[in-house]
């Protein structure tokens, strides 16, 4: 069975009741990918990728990678994971004009239909549609959603344009799934406190569906339309620098209700990171059987790699091994290129300084590929491998970690030590999407 037909059977038994879904890994950075393959091998599962249109993009986003490069990377990944790449299921989140927004709509939406071409072309089978965003010359109060008329025209012209590339790069009948709508908060997180956050209402899920139709009708993609099997909607689950708004079932009940009764749609859930396992496993039985998450696997591995620091400090200080200066020379590399952080971290300098480490919005995820940063990484683990990690250290700063070295499931070794405590984040998604135990 394809990765495609495991996952459309995962999202049809999620509707007949019996609590199935499958959690999506949104993130670039190698240790997550790897950790949650080494899960998904464990659970007897697919693992579904996901590469955001800021990202992987024609132009190679801010990863770098076009999309054909990223599907190639997520390839040597799974070689050296021995894991079936048939098994991967590759996303794309967000494919719009999102990127371009400052620039007027008619050369955002070429940009976008260029994007949407190339990530099909690449072997994508997952196609987010996203189109909500203003462009430059869009009329209307920027306070206000884009009129959903003007969304769904433009995802119907995306959609045209991924059924095209498939077919003239692939020949055949498209095979292309599609998820439509977008979630109310920013990608990524929440950037400034809140009280409380309001789920999508029931009535505008349902008008956007209804609309969205229309318009495949209108640009001839009746075929195409019987393979969008997801809504984005706003459950209410967020999360900022140091808050978690929670799910509560009951505040979103109609929006269940609502999707129960369509025998085509679930709903695809976005910033659920750092909810609980009740939680999870709650939004999965009211069918957002698809959870994204991103920031907090990237977030494990900080704290995975803080954890090892305290470990390689207490092991090696005044022993005349030059250290890794962790820590010092990721605040250094996060001051000398702030664009990536400063306008998501407000407060004074103590507040961004404690924020620049430790917010759940983890903006230092997108400084691990820099050189001086991974010389760090690499000096770190170099050198407990080296000396020899003590279980005693271990059981004081990664106590899952000792659990498992002591039984037998991982070595003690610091790559070891690392995938582990990001598998702590993904096992508990696979259990609420119904794998493991």
């Amino acid at each position: 069975m394809s990765a495609t037909s495991e996952f459309l059977k995962l999202m049809k038994d999620n509707k007949a009741g019996k609590g199935t879904g499958l959690y999506s890994v949104c993130s670039a950075h190698a240790d997550v990918i790897k950790a949650c393959m080494l899960q998904a091998k464990t659970d007897g599962s697919i693992v579904l990728i996901e590469s955001t249109s800021n990202q992987v993009d024609q132009f190679g986003g801010y990863t770098g990678m076009v999309p054909a490069e990223f599907v190639e990377y997520v390839k040597g990944l799974a070689s050296q994971m021995d894991f079936p790449f048939e098994k991967v299921l590759l996303g794309g989140d967000h494919l719009g004009p999102n990127a371009w927004q400052k620039e007027p709509a008619a050369d955002a939406m070429a940009k976008a239909r260029d994007l949407v071409a190339a990530y099909v072309k690449a072997g994508y089978k997952k196609i987010h549609l996203d189109a909500s965003m203003y462009c430059a010359d869009d009329e209307g109060d920027r306070h206000q959603p884009l009129a959903d008329e003007i969304v769904s025209s433009r995802a119907a012209e995306l959609c045209a344009v991924a059924e095209a590339s498939y077919k003239e790069a692939f020949g055949g009948e498209s095979d292309i799934i599609y998820v439509i709508g977008t979630e109310v908060p920013i990608p990524g997180g929440a950037q400034e406190e809140e009280e409380t956050v309001t789920p999508t209402p029931a009535s505008n899920a349902k008008n956007t569906m209804a609309v969205t139709k229309a318009a495949f009708d209108t640009a001839g993609q009746q075929e195409a339309w019987k393979r969008v099997i997801a809504l984005v909607v706003q459950p209410g689950v967020e999360f900022g620098d140091d808050q978690v708004f929670h799910y509560n079932s009951s505040a979103a009940a109609d929006l269940s209700a609502m999707i129960e009764k369509d025998p085509q749609f679930v709903y695809e859930a976005h910033s659920t990171d750092y909810q609980s396992e009740s939680g999870l496993t709650q939004l999965v039985k009211d069918h957002y059987c698809i959870l994204k998450v991103g920031p907090w696997l990237t977030f494990a591995y900080r704290e995975a790699l803080f954890a090892l620091e305290d470990m390689e400090k207490e092991l090696l200080s005044g022993t005349g091994v030059e250290l890794s200066g962790l820590r010092d020379t990721l605040e250094k590399t996060m001051m000398d290129n702030p664009g990536y952080w400063q306008k998501y971290y407000p407060g004074d300098e103590a507040q961004q300084f404690f924020k620049r480490k430790y917010s759940f919005s983890d903006r230092s995820r997108y400084y691990w590929p820099d050189r001086n940063l991974t010389a760090s990484v690499e000096k770190l683990k170099k050198n407990l491998n080296e000396k020899g990690l003590s279980l005693s250290l271990l059981s004081q700063y990664m106590p899952n970690q000792y659990n498992a070295v002591q039984e037998g499931q991982i070595k003690l070794t610091a790559e070891d030590l690392i995938l582990s405590r990001i598998r702590d984040v993904a096992g508990i998604y696979a259990r609420a999407c119904g794998f493991g135990s």
